[in-house]
C-alpha cells in the first residue's frame, strides 16, 4: 500500500510540479502560499521515502521560490522589493522577516478602495493561516536537512506575524486578530478573526519553539517565542472552536496530531488537546448529518474535503503514540477516538471519489487544480504534513 500511494505521490507532484513552473523552472512561476507550505511536505515525505535528493532539492528550490516571489511586491513601482523593505542582501537572509504574500494575481485593494466583500477573495494579502502552514513547512524542512536556517526564518516569521495580526480593540480586555491583512501589514483589509486563526499559531509557536530546542538555539529572549505563546494562549482562552466546515475539521484533527506530539516532547497540552477532540466530534457529525458525499464532483470542493481526509489520517498517528507511551493512558482521550473512529472510512471515501478521473475533469476541480492535486497527494501519504 505503502509503495502505491508512494507512485500517486510522485504522479501528483510531478503534475504540481510542471503546473506551476517549479520543474521544468519556467520564466512563468504560479506561486500560492497554501499550496506550496503543503508542497514542500509531499517533497519531503517523497524525500524521506525514496532518498532520492531530486526531492529534497525540489523542497528546497520550492522554499526559495516562494520567498523571492511571495516576499517581494509583485505589483506598481516597489515590484521585486522585498515586503520587509531590508536592502538585498539582508533580504536574502531575512526573507520572511516582512511576511509572505498570499499570491493572488489580483493585486491587494489601495487605502481608498471600497471594501467589496465577493472581490477581497481574488486579492493578494496575508492571510495568518496561510502563514502558520509556511512556518509549518519550514519547521519540518529544518528536521529533515539539519539546517537551522529555516527554523529561524520560521521563528522570524511567527514573531511579525505575531506583532502584526494581533491587536487590542477599543475598550476592550482581551486581544484579538485581524483575518487579512495589507501586503506590508500596515493596516486590515479584513478585521474579523479567523475562527481557527488563534488555535493554529499557539500550536505553531509550540511546534517552532520545539525544534528551536531540539537544535540548542535558545540563545536569549530574542530567538524565543515565549511571549507570543502565552500572548496567543490568551486569545485563544474561551473561543469556541466547533465547526462543520470540512476543510476547518481537518485543521482541527492535524493541530490534535501535533499537539500529540508535542505532548510526547514533554509539552503539558492535554487539556487543549481533548477540547479539540470534543469540538471535532460535534463539527463532524453536523458535517454527516448532510450526506455531503451523495454529492456529485460539480457541487464539491475538493481542496476543502481533503483537508478533513489529511486530518483524519493523523488519528492513525495519535493512536499509536497513546498506545506505546504510557503518560497517555488517559480514558477521556481513548473515548474520545473511539468516538472519532466512526469516521475513519471517511477520509478513505473522499480520497477514492477525487482519485476518480472524471471527478477531476470537473470544472470545480480544473479551477482550483494544483491546490487540490497538492492536497490530494498530502491525504494519500500525510506523513510529511502530520509528522513533526
Amino acid at each position: 500500500m505503502k509503495q502505491n500511494s508512494t507512485g500517486l505521490l510522485n504522479d501528483c507532484m510531478s503534475e504540481f510540479a510542471s503546473n506551476t513552473g517549479l520543474a521544468p523552472e519556467s520564466s512563468h512561476l504560479t506561486r500560492y502560499l497554501w499550496t506550496d507550505a503543503f508542497a514542500v511536505c509531499n517533497f519531503l515525505e517523497l524525500y524521506n521515502r525514496t532518498n532520492d535528493k531530486i526531492y529534497l532539492n525540489l523542497a528546497l528550490t520550492l522554499i526559495y521560490q516562494v520567498h523571492h516571489i511571495l516576499g517581494k511586491y509583485s505589483h506598481g513601482n516597489k515590484k521585486g522589493v522585498w515586503i520587509s523593505g531590508l536592502n538585498m542582501d539582508d533580504g536574502e537572509n531575512h526573507p520572511t522577516q516582512g511576511g509572505l504574500r498570499i499570491g493572488k494575481e489580483m493585486n491587494e485593494r489601495g487605502p481608498n478602495e471600497p471594501f467589496n466583500e465577493s472581490l477581497e477573495w481574488d486579492r493578494d494579502g496575508q492571510y495568518y493561516h496561510y502563514l502558520t502552514k509556511w512556518m509549518h513547512a519550514l519547521n519540518n524542512t529544518s528536521t529533515i536537512t539539519g539546517d537551522k536556517k529555516y527554523i529561524k526564518w520560521a521563528m522570524e516569521l511567527a514573531k511579525t506575524a505575531h506583532k502584526k495580526f494581533t491587536y487590542m480593540p477599543n475598550h476592550g480586555i482581551k486581544k484579538r486578530m485581524y483575518w487579512k491583512m495589507s501586503i506590508d501589514l500596515n493596516r486590515p483589509l479584513v478585521p474579523s478573526m479567523g475562527q481557527h486563526d488563534p488555535i493554529d499559531g499557539y500550536v505553531t509557536y509550540c511546534e517552532i519553539q520545539n525544534e528551536m530546542d531540539n537544535l540548542d538555539l535558545r540563545e536569549n529572549v530574542e530567538k524565543s517565542l515565549v511571549y507570543e505563546k502565552e500572548d496567543m494562549k490568551k486569545i485563544c482562552h474561551g473561543i469556541s472552536m466547533v465547526t462543520d466546515d470540512p476543510l476547518g475539521l481537518g485543521g482541527l484533527l492535524s493541530d490534535a496530531t501535533w499537539i500529540i506530539q508535542l505532548i510526547n516532547n514533554g509539552y503539558n497540552l492535554f487539556e487543549l488537546l481533548e477540547t479539540i477532540l470534543d469540538s471535532t466530534i460535534i463539527g463532524i457529525r453536523s458535517y454527516i448529518s448532510n450526506n455531503p458525499m451523495e454529492l456529485s464532483a460539480d457541487y464539491r470542493l475538493a481542496f476543502r474535503e481533503l483537508g478533513l481526509s489529511i486530518g483524519i489520517k493523523g488519528l492513525g498517528i495519535i493512536r499509536d503514540l497513546i498506545h506505546n507511551n504510557s503518560k497517555f493512558s488517559r480514558k477521556s482521550l481513548e473515548s474520545r477516538l473511539n468516538e472519532l473512529d466512526k469516521y475513519a472510512t471517511l477520509g478513505e471515501t473522499i480520497e477514492k471519489f477525487w482519485l476518480d478521473d472524471k471527478n477531476r475533469k470537473t470544472r470545480n476541480w480544473l479551477e482550483h487544480r494544483d491546490i487540490n492535486t497538492v492536497m490530494l497527494a498530502t491525504s494519500l501519504a500525510p506523513d510529511g504534513f502530520l509528522k513533526i
